[in-house]
């Protein structure tokens, strides 16, 4: 086991075929056009990135293009910083071949002896993320190519993956001899009611299938071989797997919140949710964590099932919650203690990842829905050039201390049942009267932030002579200087000593939304001044920085 616990990072980078079109979340993000943040990522103190070197990204058109890579990982290689190179990302590879083309394996080993050619000094690889996740989501669930409905479909792309991996690490160390394979996968968990336990038990035995298939554990008494020869597997394939295994060097679970599954046949107790089935039984499919079962859905559990069952390396490959700011940081810092405290308990857990640190968009869609659809990450990209956010303050802090600590942590995420606290919140002040006082109360209640109403004329001293670690202070009076009805709302918070935030909206835009997009920067320990452009619900809002002239007019900056 490694001495300390790491601290990774990660690019959201999928290229997902969706019929006629593609999505391209490194151009959709921006980072594809910013060069500069890969300097972002090196002053965090992040000395391991999931990187992409992506396959379409290089012969996405039939020929070969590689200075956007040349460029991207010399950087790297400069600030110091170790990529683990992903291939395929949720692809299919370059529009000339897709996963289900009996040459796909063969292709993508080319492809990957030529990036181990090329950047000999590479040490890690994923030639392709989430094998079997990808498989359900194209050949299950319909949503990316080639949007196969069938189980037959799911199984023949996941064996097509794994081949395709096994033949890329062995082209791969050819030119690298002690490459690493870092393989991804989604392990979570599937409860359910009595009634439902069979469906249970197949899916939480399905999920090894692709790390089985990589490990050579998927011979004749393996329980999904026969399923496979019946889903149109070629048994050669199969036995090719199983005779020369490509096992993980170290093993990548990404988890989400919704990671962890429920089954429930009790339909009439979720009105809103779709109504699913397998053909025996019709049930509803929802997020472990807003059911009876969240204490079981722990990342801890799904650690130590993976350590018990291969006892290889492990690492927490990605960590994001596209939520509202104070939860982002809570289910960063919860991954943080989980991997502790499963190695604490005996698993070799190598790091967590911080994922999507500029950010994803409409992944609330599976990418279906172009709407963008935006989850910031480390980083908030919708303003003119990434800003931080509070999570690239904690991945900073633990990568050069192991710790951090903010006064949101007082309080679990929602997920987490509130058990009566031991001390007393950390609590923000607010001074001010109206409607929007209420509001932004009301938000900080929903969000677990401990808030203490507070008068005007208090608030510097209580600032000061408190724990308070911020005070909020509401310019609604409602009146311009020429007595007419002030088209404005000016939100500041005052951090203890002298540093402001300032927001300027405009009274068009819904109070509830202005509140939220506040919050997120009050949480994110932002100073200066902005102007609130734009916000809708779910904290879809855009930004800009702000100046004042000399007759006190605001532009922006």
């Amino acid at each position: 086991m490694s001495d300390s616990l790491e601290i990774w990072g990660g690019v959201e980078c999928s290229v997902v075929r969706l019929r006629e079109r593609t999505r391209d979340q490194l151009r959709e993000t921006g980072h594809f056009d910013r060069a500069g943040d890969l300097s972002l990522i090196a002053e965090m103190g992040i000395k391991t990135l999931r990187y992409p070197v992506l396959w379409e990204l290089v012969e996405g058109d039939g020929s070969s293009d590689w200075r956007w890579p040349d460029a991207r990982l010399n950087e790297l290689r400069r600030l110091g910083v170790r990529p683990i190179a992903g291939l395929v990302h949720h692809g299919s590879g370059p529009k000339s071949t897709h996963v289900l083309d009996p040459d796909f394996p063969e292709l993508l080993a080319r492809y990957a002896g030529q990036v181990a050619q090329r950047y000999p000094w590479l040490e890690m690889f994923t030639p392709i993320n989430e094998p079997l996740t990808t498989a359900r989501i194209s050949g299950l669930y319909g949503l990316w190519h080639p949007h196969g409905t069938c189980e037959a479909t799911c199984f023949r792309l996941t064996v097509a993956q794994c081949r395709a991996t096994a033949l890329a690490m062995k082209a791969i160390r050819e030119h690298i001899p002690g490459a690493q394979l870092v393989q991804t996968e989604d392990f979570g968990r599937v409860f359910s009611t009595p009634r439902l336990r069979y469906q249970a038990d197949y899916e939480n035995e399905r999920r090894w299938l692709a790390l089985d298939l990589l490990s050579g554990l998927v011979d004749d008494d393996h329980p999904f071989h026969g399923r496979l020869l019946d889903a149109g597997v070629d048994r050669r394939h199969l036995d090719e797997l199983s005779a020369d295994p490509c096992p993980p060097n170290v093993i990548g679970i990404d988890y989400y919140l919704t990671s962890d599954r429920l089954l429930d046949d009790d339909l009439r107790r979720y009105p809103d949710e779709q109504t699913g089935g397998n053909g025996i039984d019709a049930y509803v499919d929802i997020a472990a964590v807003r059911s009876q079962m969240r204490d079981h859905a722990r990342l801890r559990f799904r650690l130590k099932e993976i350590w018990d069952r291969y006892r290889r390396p492990i690492a927490v490959t990605e960590l994001h919650n596209g939520c509202t700011r104070e939860e982002q940081l809570r289910w960063l810092i919860e991954g943080w203690q989980e991997a502790k405290a499963a190695r604490h308990d005996g698993a070799d857990i190598r790091a967590i990842t911080a994922w999507s640190l500029f950010g994803a968009t409409d992944w609330n869609s599976m990418l279906a829905h172009q709407k963008g659809y935006y989850e910031s990450g480390a980083f908030d990209v919708r303003d003119a050039s990434p800003r931080k956010t509070i999570i690239a303050s904690a991945v900073s802090q633990i990568a050069k201390e192991g710790a951090f600590d903010h006064p949101a942590l007082d309080r679990p995420g929602w997920w987490r049942t509130e058990c009566p606290p031991t001390k007393p919140a950390r609590s923000m002040l607010l001074a001010g009267f109206g409607r929007m006082a209420s509001v932004i109360e009301e938000c900080c209640h929903m969000r677990r932030l401990a808030v203490r109403p507070t008068p005007p004329d208090k608030l510097t001293q209580e600032l000061a002579q408190t724990n308070s670690w911020a005070a909020i202070s509401i310019d609604d009076a409602g009146r311009s200087s020429r007595g007419s009805l002030s088209a404005l709302t000016n939100l500041r918070c005052r951090f203890p000593g002298i540093a402001t935030l300032d927001l300027q909206a405009a009274r068009t835009i819904g109070m509830v939304e202005t509140a939220n997009a506040f919050l997120d920067l009050v949480v994110d320990g932002q100073t200066g001044m902005f102007r609130l452009l734009r916000a809708e619900p779910n904290n879809q809002y855009w930004i800009e920085a702000v100046a004042e002239d000399e007759s006190g007019a605001s532009y922006a900056v």
